[in-house]
């Protein structure tokens, strides 16, 4: 049947190089780990990381990271040599039309455009409130009913409980940055890179602060007794954390959608992902161990911002102001790989839908 034909490798490759409309190979491999890098780091780091301490691991959801990370690996590593022997733009799409045939890569391109779209508009909306929030600390205050969805209550200066009317900021990062898009992926690889400086630069800031105000005796037990039900320390927290926390490193896929656009693919993608998803594991394995370092596990437990707990320990306020900061980019650079990675799928089911006609 039609449906389930495959489209040889060669024919995907000659396709994607050919034709009057290609992209340009212009990203490099330190370019491929700059847009992991601002896929994965986002603000799962700051929130899941208390979350899994608290009521799964203790401190040992270092180990629980370590998990995560191998597991992330493998997956890493398949994606990887797919795209090493695809080098075009489509990722899981293209790679189904190869293996499984057209039914399953149409579905597959679908779920990928939904799920970018989704995901974009998340955290659009997230980025809108650690915009406002940071805003506000500076006395700049945004209209709360245009921060806000239809769909959600606010509550106005005088105390007054309205419905929002249109959220204004999470419109207008997604449009910056599908305008940078447009304009082209070596301007917008340069302003990822720079995005991930600075967010890479706030983690560090943490770690290298808080390392003078670990408690040590917060790591005893570092990996507190079962408490007899599945999932609530010992060892099978430990697991159950890693299934958690595994969301923090969600994004390394988006890297093989720029497969096309990379000068040598077979080397650079690669690099790009296995690179990216070791980066962010030290990075993460740090920011753990210092925060239950800072605070005990224990007191993490029904707190919602683990972390301003931990900085409120230090005599340094302005680390607020800079995590903060950080989120924010996290949140823009993973906004603009989501959209990049959508792009892409959108660009490989056109082409093969106008190869076909």
């Amino acid at each position: 049947m039609k449906l389930f034909v495959q489209k040889p490798i060669h024919q995907i490759v000659a396709e994607s190089e050919g034709g009057e409309h290609k992209l340009k190979r212009s990203l490099s491999a330190r370019s491929l780990v700059a847009l992991g890098i601002g896929a994965i780091i986002g603000a799962g780091l700051f929130s899941l990381t208390g979350i899994a301490a608290a009521e799964n691991a203790g401190p040992a959801v270092v180990l629980s990271f370590v998990v995560a990370a191998v597991g992330c690996a493998f997956a890493g590593m398949c994606y990887s040599e797919l795209a090493s022997m695809i080098p075009v733009a489509g990722s899981a799409y293209t790679y189904a039309y190869a293996t499984m045939g057209e039914l399953m890569a149409w579905i597959i391109g679908w779920d990928l455009v939904l799920e970018y779209a989704v995901a974009a508009s998340v955290v659009a909306v997230s980025w809108s409130r650690y915009v406002k929030s940071f805003l506000s600390d500076f006395n700049i205050h945004l209209p709360a009913q245009f921060t806000a969805c239809p769909f959600d209550q606010v509550i106005l200066a005088d105390g007054t409980i309205t419905s929002g009317i249109v959220n204004i900021p999470a419109i207008l990062i997604i449009v910056l940055v599908s305008i940078l898009l447009m304009i082209g992926i070596e301007e917008s690889a340069s302003v990822n890179t720079t995005i991930v400086f600075i967010k890479v630069a706030v983690v560090l800031t943490f770690i290298g602060v808080g390392l003078k105000f670990i408690n040590w005796n917060n790591y005893t037990p570092f990996i507190p007794e079962n408490t007899g039900k599945f999932g609530e320390y010992g060892w099978s927290g430990i697991m159950r954390a890693a299934g958690i926390i595994f969301f923090a490193y969600i994004g390394f896929d988006c890297v093989s959608t720029a497969a096309q656009e990379t000068r040598r693919p077979q080397r650079d993608v690669p690099i790009g992902i296995i690179g990216s998803l070791a980066i962010c594991t030290v990075l993460y394995l740090a920011f753990a161990f210092v925060l239950t370092g800072m605070v005990n596990y224990q007191a993490m437990k029904g707190d919602a911002a683990p972390v301003a707990t931990a900085i409120n320990l230090t005599p340094y306020p302005w680390l607020q102001f800079l995590i903060k900061l950080g989120i924010i980019m996290g949140f823009t650079s993973v906004i603009l790989v989501l959209l990049l990675g959508q792009s892409r799928v959108f660009y490989s089911m056109s082409r093969d839908a106008a190869h076909q006609g």
